[in-house]
């Protein structure tokens, strides 16, 4: 491609990840998002912060990346003028401001293009919290009843966040729109509410009152680039990914950093099939390995190893020592991209059982 093509192609990714943001009520990370798509057209400072990325492919998230670097200068106050538009640094935006919350971003990026180039060579974790509000839904599901503890392992874990869930606080109405569902510690401080659009389902509900509690006795993640969320970079690098005026997933991150520092879950560094081939079944405990929007960025080569590794341990699952794969992944379907649950007990059929937004949250029962 020449160099303007290059440029172009940029400006759309970008723009694409503005439409996300904003179906996923981001209103200011879309608006900063377009403001910055201009400026690559224009060859400004933000052209330079993607010089060198605009030919990588989408899966390298190099719109989020600009933003999350950005956002960064804004929570180390290295961007006063334009910290009055991010929530997170007290500051407020609305749709008004939007060439002036633009021209400051293009503004920061320009003044700290240095800062901004070298985040940009780290791959984007939000390690998103509101994700075990699936993962606790085929945790409840896959346990039938059995009193068996768990041993909880993450493929793709980033900061190991979601390695905790049965520490989290989980509401939604009822499937009845009468009686209401509520599973976990009330003194939580994550707390998942309204995790359902139509009601908690009946499955869920009948689980939940089986497993009022859940044992986890084992919990480990791999990750190629795992964040170490107790060290003041990782935590900034996670809060720097959730956008700046979403004020629920901030609360649900800050609450899990406080619980990764009462209970820390080691993160290994390596791939996932390499990861699985040391996990092996131990009787008397439920073993399951969960993922959650991770797929897409694991070359074909390395999942068919990952599926090799889970074959296995599904055909050596027996009651004595069970095994289930639970997944939160993106299929495509009707030319859109839609993240469903589903659940894999031993060499069983795999159960489609929700889908939800990207987030977590709210799901939807099949």
């Amino acid at each position: 491609m020449s160099g303007e093509e290059s440029r172009e192609r940029a400006a759309r990714l970008v723009e694409w990840q503005a439409e996300a943001c904003a179906e996923l009520g981001s209103r200011l990370s879309a608006e900063l998002l377009l403001a910055a798509a201009a400026d690559v057209r224009a060859g400004g400072p933000c052209a330079d912060a993607l010089a060198g990325y605009e030919d990588a492919p989408g899966m390298d998230a190099i719109a989020l990346r600009l933003l999350g670097a950005v956002h960064g200068l804004v929570l180390t106050g290295r961007a006063p003028e334009l910290a009055r538009y991010y929530p997170t640094a007290g500051g407020a935006f609305t749709p008004d401001q939007a060439t002036e919350a633009g021209d400051a971003f293009r503004a920061a990026v320009a003044a700290e293009l240095p800062w901004v180039r070298d985040w940009m060579t780290r791959p984007p974790q939000t390690n998103e919290v509101g994700r075990a509000n699936l993962l606790i839904a085929g945790l409840l599901r896959a346990t039938g009843g059995t009193p068996l503890p768990l041993r909880l392992f993450e493929l793709g874990a980033s900061a190991g966040l979601n390695l905790r869930p049965e520490r989290f606080r989980y509401t939604a109405q009822g499937a009845d729109g009468a009686e209401g569902f509520a599973w976990g510690d009330p003194g939580s401080p994550v707390l998942l509410a309204n995790g359902w659009t139509d009601g908690a389902p009946g499955w869920l509900t009948a689980a939940a009152a089986e497993r009022p509690e859940l044992t986890v006795v084992e919990r480990q993640g791999c990750d190629l680039t795992p964040i170490d969320p107790l060290s003041p970079h990782g935590a900034l690098a996670l809060r720097a990914y959730v956008w700046a005026d979403q004020a629920d997933r901030h609360a649900r991150l800050e609450g899990a950093l406080r619980l990764a520092a009462a209970l820390p879950s080691p993160v290994v560094t390596c791939g996932a099939a390499e990861f699985l081939a040391g996990v092996e079944l131990k009787p008397g405990t439920l073993t399951v390995v969960w993922h959650s929007v991770m797929r897409q960025y694991v070359p074909a080569e390395e999942w068919a190893r990952v599926d090799v590794e889970l074959d296995r341990l599904a055909a050596a699952s027996t009651p004595e020592a069970p095994f289930a794969h639970i997944a939160f992944e993106p299929v495509r379907e009707d030319h859109r991209l839609r993240f469903r649950l589903t659940v894999r007990e031993g060499a069983g059929e795999r159960v489609l059982l929700a889908e939800s937004a990207p987030h977590g949250l709210p799901a939807r029962a099949f």
